[in-house]
């Protein structure tokens, strides 16, 4: 028998990610968030959900742009304070010692320092609720080469992506290899 827990946001996993921004005088900012995923192929798009009241909103807004950082395991102290602190408070950069590089493709900065990044520009939003859903077209993917797979694509085993438990307001690392995906299937 399953127990009903009502309607909540408790699904799992949901990834961990950094948004990089810029503010209306240029200070990058980075905010950590954990409602997002990949929303289409073509174009490849990703949509990412924050709070209206956020100073991450107001600069995806005002700059129509933003990048999504991949921490990987190792980086959870400061992946956890970027979504703790306000960039309206403080410099996150400053405070962690973290480098903002200015993306190549958007009006964003990204982490040098996390595995994993893209560079979006702002395809469209939505309001939901308490939440604006952003959908950002990707532009690029960079990814550190030494995270690579023999075969040029990233390894998530190396990256070691982080995952989030809502809820039970927890981080995970990726775990096991399973099975390479429409393969395993097909044993039944």
């Amino acid at each position: 028998m399953k127990k009903s827990f009502g309607a909540k946001t408790l699904i799992y996993p949901t990834p961990l990610w950094v948004i990089g921004t810029y503010d209306k005088a240029g200070k990058p900012n980075a905010m950590t968030i954990a409602w997002g995923g990949v929303c289409s192929s073509k174009p490849p798009c990703v949509a990412v959900s924050i709070r209206k009241v956020t100073y991450t909103h107001g600069n995806i807004m005002e700059h129509k742009a933003f990048t999504v950082n991949v921490p990987s395991a190792s980086q959870i102290k400061v992946a956890d304070y970027f979504g703790m602190a306000s960039g309206r408070n403080v410099d996150k950069f400053s405070k962690t010692g973290l480098t903002a590089l200015r993306s190549e493709e958007v009006d964003a900065p990204y982490i040098q320092e996390f595995p994993m990044i893209l560079e979006c520009k702002l395809f469209s939003t939505s309001e939901i609720g308490s939440h604006t859903h952003f959908i950002g077209e990707i532009l690029d993917v960079k990814v550190e080469e030494s995270l690579l797979r023999e075969d040029g694509l990233p390894d998530i085993i190396k990256i070691r992506p982080v995952l989030y438990g809502p809820e039970i307001q927890s981080y995970y690392a990726v775990g096991e290899f399973l099975g390479k995906a429409f393969t395993v299937g097909k044993e039944i």
